[in-house]
């Protein structure tokens, strides 16, 4: 069996392309469906069996594709006719080039072009650092494409509605075009083999057969992008782009080698609860069969994709459903004896739409925990933490859609209910000025009593500086077994400050004090050290401090220039951008920005890129903020 993914953009018509491609020899087989996520069919082909793996498209589905490509001999990316909506495939085209994998274009919906096929072909040429040669040209009558020729046989085939595309004669109107683009697939494909290279040299005419072998040979080292034409609901141009998928796509040893000879991989996986996790499952190397060990532990059952249908053992380059393994997940490589992570152009881009997840009903805490365990073992994109303050889970997603999903399938198939809100950024105070402060505390309580008195100077570090202590006691005034407390005094004076947040950035100098011999004790000078910082607080007051973040947008050259008048807008500071080292046609824009703006930037971003851009971030450092500015955070 081989395996390949269908990307593409919303709406670009990839699983209808699907549908038809199993429909060529009388429809699909067994399939596997995570709802609004993917699905997986499969079908025969000319003897063959197949398996497809069609992403759903949009900027929040990105998670599962690298997963998908893992497991793939081969990507087929669909595109509408629309030269406009080339930008829409860059985020695909980028994760296919960063695999290393075999990819073929097809240019769908060709029934009504929004623009030529060439300009098609030029729009996302800018996307893709390996050229992409066209395979076949458009037959017209007036604006309607009808046909194509094919540039390796020379064969014009007319579109049939609802029928094979019959061969034709070709038309006079096309061959001088035909003659044009088939010189430039010959001149592309003989960059990368001699013989074809002299025979044009010396004007000698390659055969047909010549050219398709190094057609394949080119595509399966991922030297150039081939391009196909059609349209999937008639059913056009669907057989020839087949036909290239058998010839052209590299057995199952390609795949096993790519991924360091694992001898199976995850490619997708839900919760079912009839079934519990089950996860699609690829043999890479030898059988993997029902009880094997895989991953460290018992392999339990193994199905068809129906899961109802038992296969006992997957053959080598086969996919089915691991029921009852505990120890698989989705975007994992496995050995007999482990699981692996996969390759770094596997994983999901960051997770950057942050809630924070709260049970509707209390007695549901260990609930929620153990439920957004279980997802982010089957959601690539998922990334779940504590929150330092609350210890409430943090949910980290893909956008408010993929958040959607997970919020429904927690009360769907875990019946937990929850609430989510956004993540508060963490605030903190600091001094401006420093002062001395002189405090004795005395308690008498009818026995020992507690005595301590301690003189500690306070002053303001550079911001980032974070907190230090020192002391310059002389004479003994303060016992040596007493410093440590006063320090651990002062430093829970630290965790909240007059306004309510943890202090940064000051130092404190312990110069004196007094003991006593009886009532002095460590529970004593920590209670000074205490007592004394929050009085030097109380006397210079505090200012509120916001987390300023380091933030790369990873996006396409053609939205760079918008995005300035964007972070400007929500009081960032452009640092500038610069062409990507690899990924052709995208910039990384580099910018400071309050992280309480970043819910801000994420919902902006994806209207000023269409969904084509996403961002990482990093801490930076702290800067201080007019309270004014923080009103709506402090009234959360």
């Amino acid at each position: 069996m081989r395996v390949f993914t269908v990307l593409g953009p919303s709406n670009s018509g990839k699983s209808t392309l699907v549908q038809a491609l199993a429909a060529l020899e009388g429809g699909a087989g067994k399939s596997f469906t995570v709802p609004g996520v993917a699905a997986v069919t499969t079908f025969g082909f000319m003897g063959e069996d197949w398996a497809a793996l069609d992403i759903a498209g949009g900027s929040e589905n990105l998670g599962p594709v690298g997963a998908a490509l893992a497991a793939s001999d081969i990507a087929l990316v669909c595109v509408p006719a629309d030269a406009e909506a080339a930008v829409l495939a860059a985020p695909y085209l980028r994760m296919v080039e960063e695999a290393g994998l075999p990819c073929i274009l097809f240019v769908n919906r060709v029934d009504a072009p929004a623009n030529r096929i060439s300009e098609v072909v030029a729009a996302l040429q800018a996307y893709s650092r390996h050229h992409i040669v066209l395979r076949e040209v458009p037959i017209r009558e007036g604006d309607q494409i009808t046909g194509f020729v094919d540039l390796v046989s020379e064969r014009a085939w007319k579109f049939e509605k609802g029928k094979h595309s019959s061969l034709i004669e070709m038309p006079e109107s096309v061959k001088a075009r035909e003659a044009e683009a088939r010189a430039e697939l010959l001149e592309s494909y003989a960059d990368f083999d001699d013989t074809l290279m002299e025979e044009l040299i010396e004007d000698r005419r390659p055969v047909a057969e010549e050219i398709y072998e190094v057609a394949a040979r080119t595509l399966q080292a991922h030297d150039l992008v081939a391009c196909f034409l059609g349209s999937a609901s008639e059913g056009h141009g669907i057989t020839r782009l087949m036909k290239s998928l058998r010839h052209d796509a590299p057995e199952v040893a390609v795949a096993a080698e790519r991924l360091g000879g694992a001898a199976a991989v995850g490619a997708l996986a839900d919760v079912i609860k009839h079934l519990g996790k089950v996860v699609v499952l690829r043999a890479l190397g030898a059988p993997v069969a029902q009880g094997a060990q895989l991953g460290g532990a018992g392999l339990g059952s193994v199905t068809e994709l129906d899961a109802k249908t038992a296969l006992g053992t997957l053959a080598p380059g086969a996919v089915g459903l691991a029921v009852k393994s505990d120890q698989l997940a989705a975007a994992r490589a496995f050995e007999p004896g482990a699981g692996a992570d996969l390759p770094p152009w596997a994983r999901a881009h960051a997770a950057s739409f942050r809630r924070v997840l709260s049970p509707v009903h209390e007695k549901d805490d260990t609930r929620l925990i153990t439920a957004l365990e279980r997802l982010a073992e089957i959601d690539p994109g998922l990334r779940v933490a504590p929150d330092v303050k609350t210890g409430k889970p943090v949910v980290s997603s893909q956008g408010p859609l993929h958040l959607r999903r997970i919020l429904a399938k927690l009360a769907e198939d875990f019946g937990v209910a929850v609430t989510e809100a956004p993540v508060p950024p963490s605030l903190c105070e600091t001094i401006r000025r420093g002062t001395e402060i002189h405090h004795r505390h005395r308690k008498q309580t009818g026995g020992a009593g507690q005595f301590a008195d301690v003189v500690i100077a306070v002053a303001p570090q550079g911001r980032g500086e974070g907190f230090a202590f020192t002391e310059t006691v002389k004479g003994g005034a303060v016992p040596r077994n007493y410093i440590p407390s006063v320090e651990a005094g002062v430093r829970e004076a630290l965790i909240e400050g007059p306004q309510g947040f943890p202090v940064v950035d000051l130092a404190v100098e312990l110069k004196d004090g007094k003991s006593h011999a009886v009532d002095s004790s460590d529970f004593a000078f920590r209670t000074a050290g205490k007592s004394a910082l929050r009085e030097a607080f109380a006397e210079i007051g505090t200012v509120l401090l916001q987390p300023i973040m380091r933030i790369d947008i990873h996006v396409p050259s053609v939205f760079s220039g918008a995005l300035v008048p964007l972070v400007s807008g929500l009081k960032g500071q452009v640092l500038g951008f610069e062409a990507h080292p690899t990924a052709a046609g995208w910039d990384v824009f580099q910018l400071e920005l309050p992280m309480a703006a970043e819910d801000a930037l994420f919902a902006a971003l994806a209207g000023a890129t269409r969904g084509t851009a996403w961002f990482e971030s990093r801490f930076d450092h702290y800067q201080e903020a007019r309270r004014e500015e923080l009103a709506d955070l402090l009234a959360e």
